[in-house]
């Protein structure tokens, strides 16, 4: 087996959680970085990192890096990697993004056209061509610079990670994927405990949280780029990180996992996509207002993306929202509740401050995940309630 250096990235604040998955899947954590982590393996860890990995959106292969302040570094920096060693003389090859932050180089453009040129020339001194038809499978690149350092990754994942094959109907403001998961990973929640989205919008907060509960696989349901390629990654890796995730799945697991929301349609899209994903056993969703949120069962969970004015308009009903929210939640005070919003005055509306708060960017949105903890159910308990 060949030893290959890849970088994942996740949402600023999430670092921890990815780090864990990494170490839990037997990753050799290199880096830790904002918004990304460096780490080594195989050919087999590019297959399970893409299968099982549930909070970044990429398995990135990094090809090398390098540091450039001109484009004529740049140029003959690229052209010096060993492209020859990744990328075959039939494949179609881009740079698919250029990022650059803090650096003398910054325009995507030119950092993509130059990179290019530099890869073409390489590869036809070491291929013998002049010509290349690029009729084969995709290598999209992705290129970050930061402070002038250059790092050169192929994307092994296509379609971002996020896409897990089940969401086809959405609300106006969903949570991804990816993010939702890293929120219930955050939390000491797990299968025996009831969890309540009151908030649910399409369903995703409650669908990750069934995958994690089942151990189903993230991956599961789709295929990745790096399937499509020849020589670098044989074909029974593939076959053999789906054969793990359906050998790890649990198929007579039980939870109690609940999502309401005020809109009657995307209540019924919720459940389609519950279906899709294959875990709509596991969740009752329901049309229904905040203020009817009760439950007699102790040491629940709730964990919600709640509205959180991104127009204006919708800002002067975010007070009576948050109040609302807050009543509710004291009549659960032994319920466990995590909230992402935007909204800076939410501690203030609900009329309690958070046990903790965790700053979390989703985007170029600031966000934040107000933590508030319940007492933890006695041990003879905790699997009844």
């Amino acid at each position: 087996m060949n030893r290959y250096e890849y970088v994942s990235p996740c949402h600023f604040g999430l670092e921890a959680v990815l780090k864990r998955e990494l170490v839990d899947i037997g990753c050799e954590i290199i880096k830790v970085e904002d918004g990304k982590i460096s780490y080594a393996g195989d050919e087999n860890t590019c297959a399970r990192a893409n299968m099982f990995l549930r909070t970044t959106e990429r398995v990135l292969l990094k090809v090398g890096s390098f540091k450039a302040e001109t484009f004529d570094e740049l140029f003959e920096r690229t052209k010096a990697l060993p492209w020859e060693d990744f990328i075959p003389k039939d494949a179609k090859f881009w740079v698919a993004k250029a990022n650059s932050v803090n650096s003398k180089l910054f325009s995507p453009s030119d950092i993509q056209s130059i990179m290019k040129k530099a890869i073409v020339e390489r590869m036809k001194m070491k291929y013998k061509l002049d010509w290349f038809e690029e009729s084969g499978a995709s290598y999209p690149l992705r290129v970050t610079i930061m402070k002038d350092e250059v790092t050169v990754c192929i994307d092994t994942s296509g379609e971002s990670l996020h896409k897990r094959g089940y969401r086809r109907l959405t609300s106006k403001a969903p949570i991804t994927e990816t993010l939702a998961a890293a929120l219930i990973l955050l939390t000491p929640w797990n299968k025996d405990r009831l969890l309540v989205d009151p908030f649910c919008g399409s369903g995703t907060i409650p669908i990750e949280a069934a995958l994690i509960g089942a151990k189903i696989a993230p991956g599961i349901q789709r295929n990745f780029l790096a399937e499509t390629w020849d020589g670098m990654f044989p074909e029974n890796i593939w076959r053999q990180a789906r054969e793990e995730a359906n050998d790890i799945r649990k198929k007579d697991v039980e939870m109690t996992i609940s999502g309401f929301d005020l809109d009657g349609e995307i209540v019924k899209a919720a459940r389609q996509n519950a279906r899709w994903a294959g875990v709509d056993q596991y969740i009752h969703f329901q049309q229904k207002p905040l203020s009817e949120l009760s439950n007699s069962k102790k040491y629940g969970f709730i964990i919600t993306n709640p509205p959180y004015g991104e127009r204006l308009e919708d800002k002067k009903e975010l007070p009576a929202l948050y109040k609302e929210m807050g009543k509710a939640f004291n009549s659960l005070d032994s319920w466990s509740y995590y909230i992402i919003t935007s909204y800076e005055d939410t501690q203030k509306y609900i009329g309690r401050q958070a046990d903790k708060n965790r700053k979390i960017y989703n985007g170029m949105m600031k966000t934040y995940f107000y933590q508030y903890m319940g007492p933890k159910p006695p041990k003879q308990n905790s699997i009844q309630n």
